[in-house]
């Protein structure tokens, strides 16, 4: 496959409870990668324990917020929310939560980068 057929797009797999890692990397690099144009598209994907994070802490909402405003995608993994019992309470948030697998191994067939944290 070709540089020029491969999508510009990344996708910031985000698993880590961790919230340091969240704020100063994760978020941070999917935020700089979308205001300063590195990336046409940046998809920030909540997948496992750092679903719950998102209902613990309220830093954590203000930066998905942002994230939002700038235009990152932020999506969460269904099965993985579906687990925790916080399906609807990402949803309130204004979430998008989906059912990943498929989706995510297209991209990955399609050489999307994934940068996981």
């Amino acid at each position: 496959m070709s540089m020029e057929s491969v999508p510009n797009k990344l996708i910031v797999l985000w698993v880590t409870q961790d919230k340091q890692a969240a704020m100063n990397m994760a978020f941070m690099y999917a935020r700089n990668s979308k205001v300063r144009g590195w990336w046409d598209q940046v998809e920030l994907v909540i997948w496992g324990p750092s679903a719950t994070l998102v209902l613990e802490d309220g830093d954590i909402q203000q930066e998905l917020k942002l994230l939002q405003s700038v235009g990152v995608t932020v999506k969460a993994c269904k099965a993985c929310t579906n687990r925790y019992g916080i399906t609807e309470e990402l949803m309130a948030f204004g979430i998008e939560v989906v059912s990943m697998g498929l989706p995510l191994t297209e991209d990955l067939k399609n050489g999307v980068r994934v940068l996981t944290v």
